[in-house]
């Protein structure tokens, strides 16, 4: 099951984010992008369109990206495919694995964009 909220904002502009485009573009091909949201979600629907777009933009391939829909429990806690054995807490998460390999988490309320932010870790890889 895909994320609707993974669908690309068509009005994000890419050329505003030349820097992280780029950076997401030369990541090595095993790169995988593991998304964690709901399409429930407030602040889900807020960051994740234009995170999608920042995919698109990047060209990264849909087989790369990995959907994981969570469900909100009584107690709060979150459930879903892969959230016990990722420790997902927050929503939305992005987690990059290049190789198998875990290099960067994004959780919910960093200061900047997602793919911003994980194009600022990412850069050189």
């Amino acid at each position: 099951m895909e994320l609707e909220t993974m669908r690309p904002n068509p009005a994000w502009d890419a050329p505003s984010y030349e820097e992280s485009v780029d950076v997401l573009a030369a990541l090595p091909e095993s790169t995988v992008f593991k998304v964690w949201g709901g399409d429930w979600c407030k602040d889900c629907r807020k960051q994740l369109p234009d995170f999608g777009a920042a995919l698109d933009a990047a060209g990264i391939p849909d087989e790369r990206i990995e959907h994981y829909p969570v469900e909100k429990a009584e107690d709060g806690s979150k459930v879903g495919p892969e959230v016990e054995a990722y420790d997902i807490e927050y929503i939305p998460t992005v987690v990059v694995e290049i190789d198998g390999e875990e290099v960067v988490r994004f959780v919910e309320e960093e200061d900047r964009p997602i793919a911003v932010w994980l194009a600022e870790r990412l850069d050189g890889y």
